[in-house]
């Protein structure tokens, strides 16, 4: 029953976030949704390895916050300085 909770809140938080990346006014305001939507990703694979008893999941969900983060880092910096 829980699980089901979780997915839902889980979904709304995709929805909402890939509803700021496509009103975003701004590029900044793209990004972070953007780096919001990654992170809720990551708890989605989380959950995932938690209900299918996969462990594997968590260590892809480590790989991916690491990537999403220098892919955050890298989008901040062309946004403050250009290439």
């Amino acid at each position: 029953m829980e699980v089901i909770v979780f997915l839902t809140l889980i979904s709304a938080g995709i929805l909402l976030c890939l509803l700021r990346m496509i009103k975003g006014p701004t590029a900044p305001d793209r990004a972070v949704a953007l780096d919001t939507l990654s992170t809720v990703t990551t708890a989605l694979l989380v959950l995932l390895g938690y209900v299918f008893k996969r462990y594997v999941y968590l260590d892809v969900s480590l790989v991916y916050a690491v990537l999403t983060f220098i892919g955050a880092v890298a989008i901040a910096r062309f946004l403050e300085k250009g290439i």
